[in-house]
């Protein structure tokens, strides 16, 4: 009995000390796992699977991102955005008549606004290209117009798969992104109008119409590599083209034939393009390969390329310029490091067409292609591959154009703009975000 009073007694002496070790274990703990998220901005990492339904655009490899304090967080979708949504998750078209890809296919990607007329045209010349059949064509819409959609709906010539973003500013008439109550406009003074925004450089307040092109390609980028079952796990390349863009019969064997050379003719070349970056230019016509500026017509780049660009998601939404890519030019690609080259051949086989401005071209009395014409001369070559493969290349250095120093033209100042910009950047890597689209699918 007396042993036993004396052992309670003494781990009653012992149990501060038990508490303190404790206290501090426990410290350590939570400082080491602070540190080990912290340390890094930019990493793969392992975590759970959610189990969200078939449908759900969930993502097997996530990317942990830590810019800051920043937290991430996207507008409360209205019914006519959770509908679009709900159609982001159906399976693509025609499986019927095209149930098998090839293997190591380019998909291609067309991204589109409010023009009809001319996306009757790069659809036709898509039908004419040969090999479209072996491949997927996703058609990413920002926002949503009726014509538009009843266009890609009567696609037969190959598997189609349609997203829509359903942060678009057009499906928004009174909140953001689109126009809010009280929001600035133009050049307004907010001290003299009592309205709320921030300007760009140039003074001028934003316009979701404007805004509305650099959102969604920032969108549709990190939804196709990194969102949909049909792409995010896809190794290869992805082809890009815009609803404006003329595409020739012999463009898919050559971007084929590009890609395959890329490794050998050119390994520290980004990308490979259709066309050259001057987009009046047909190309030189030479018997050599050509490495260049990335362009905008016909851009294709794989995984690894993306994850350079995902990486530069503040760069990218913070940066004073409505224009995706003349974000790329003057920030994203400086940021680097390297000389940002992509492989082409001498002869475009796309190219950019009509004379339109900013969503222009939807009337069809008016619409503005060349004149109401869309006329393309294409010649034999045009028909068929025209690249050889013991072409040398020829590099164009110091090119003139966009690059590191440019303060960009603006529309691009107000802090909401850049935090749903960065926000796109988190929305497949979050568990928030992943648990948003999970509700979102359980109501589809």
């Amino acid at each position: 009995m007396a042993f036993y009073k004396r052992s309670h007694a003494g781990y009653r002496r012992l149990l501060p000390l038990f508490l303190v070790i404790f206290s501090v274990a426990l410290v350590l703990m939570l400082l080491i796992r602070k540190w080990s998220i912290s340390d890094f901005s930019y990493i793969d990492v392992e975590e759970e699977s959610y189990s969200f339904p078939s449908s759900s655009m969930e993502t097997d490899n996530r990317i942990l991102l830590n810019f800051g304090d920043f937290e991430p967080k996207l507008p409360k979708m209205n019914d006519f955005a959770i509908s679009l949504d709900r159609r982001n998750f159906l399976p693509p078209r025609n499986i019927d008549l095209f149930p098998n890809l090839a293997e190591n296919h380019i998909k291609i990607v067309l991204y589109v606004h409010n023009r009809p007329q001319y996306l009757q045209v790069v659809l036709k010349s898509l039908a004419n290209m040969k090999g479209i059949g072996e491949t997927m064509l996703i058609v990413s819409h920002d926002g949503y117009f009726n014509e538009m959609d009843s266009i890609v709906q009567a696609v037969r010539f190959c598997q189609v798969k349609q997203i829509f973003s359903p942060y678009s500013p057009h499906l928004y008439s009174d909140s953001f992104p689109g126009v809010s109550k009280g929001d600035c406009q133009h050049k307004d003074d907010p001290s003299k109008k009592n309205c709320s925004g921030d300007a760009d450089q140039y003074g001028n307040h934003r316009s979701p119409r404007i805004v509305s092109l650099k959102h969604h390609w920032w969108w549709m980028m990190n939804t196709v590599w990194d969102g949909l079952p049909q792409t995010r796990m896809h190794s290869g390349h992805i082809l890009f083209i815009e609803e404006d863009h003329f595409i020739y019969p012999n463009a898919y064997q050559n971007i084929q034939l590009l890609v395959k050379l890329k490794p050998e003719k050119c390994p520290d070349c980004f990308a490979v393009n259709l066309a050259p970056s001057d987009v009046k230019s047909k190309g030189e016509g030479w018997e050599s390969l050509i490495a260049e500026k990335i362009g905008n017509i016909g851009y294709t780049f794989n995984r690894t390329v993306w994850r350079k660009i995902h990486a530069k998601a503040r760069e990218f939404c913070w940066f004073d310029d409505y224009n995706w890519d003349i974000t790329m030019w003057s920030t994203v690609y400086p940021s680097f490091g390297t000389p940002v080259y992509t492989l082409r051949g001498p002869r475009a086989s796309a190219v950019h067409f009509g004379k339109c401005g900013l969503h222009q071209g939807q009337d069809k009395i008016s619409a503005c292609i060349d004149n109401g014409e869309a006329k393309f001369e294409l010649e034999n070559f045009d028909k068929v591959p025209n690249i050889n493969i013991d072409w040398p290349v020829y590099v164009f250095k110091n090119q003139e154009g966009y690059r590191a120093g440019f303060k960009g033209w603006g529309g691009w100042g107000d802090h909401r703009d850049r935090e749903l910009c960065l926000s796109f950047a988190y929305m497949y890597h979050s568990s928030d975000a992943l648990t948003n689209r999970r509700d979102v699918s359980k109501h589809s």
